[in-house]
């Protein structure tokens, strides 16, 4: 049997909250990958799949594609000199890519993302 629960506020019973906030306020996907070679996938959240499309090019697919394509994109790798940027933005999925310090295409065995949205 399936139904709807509404909650306008969440509490611990010191701290509390709209519910807006923790919809709006969450992460709608994540991962962590190694982007060497071929993308492994080591965690994640509401992502399917990571493919290696070239060196330092990752197409990451949502589980459920977002509502819309006007998300926060915010990532990391594993080296400092290393720049991770978005390629593309679409509903269901999202293409970055990670450069070195020269600004070439680089594989990176650590990429993480985080996806914020409404």
């Amino acid at each position: 049997m399936a139904g709807t629960l509404t909650i306008s506020t969440l509490s611990d019973g010191t701290n509390s909250t709209s519910s807006t906030n923790c919809i709006q306020g969450s992460a709608k996907a994540w991962v962590n990958f190694n982007g060497v070679t071929t993308a492994t996938i080591r965690g994640s959240y509401n992502v399917s799949s990571v493919t290696r499309t070239g060196t330092g090019q990752y197409t990451v697919n949502f589980t459920t594609s977002m509502v819309n394509a006007n998300y926060s994109l915010v990532g990391t790798t594993t080296n400092d000199s290393r720049t991770l940027s978005i390629n593309s933005q679409a509903t269901s999925n999202c293409t970055v890519r990670t450069t070195n310090s020269s600004a070439a295409l680089e594989d990176e065995s650590i990429v993480c993302l985080v996806i914020l949205s409404s």
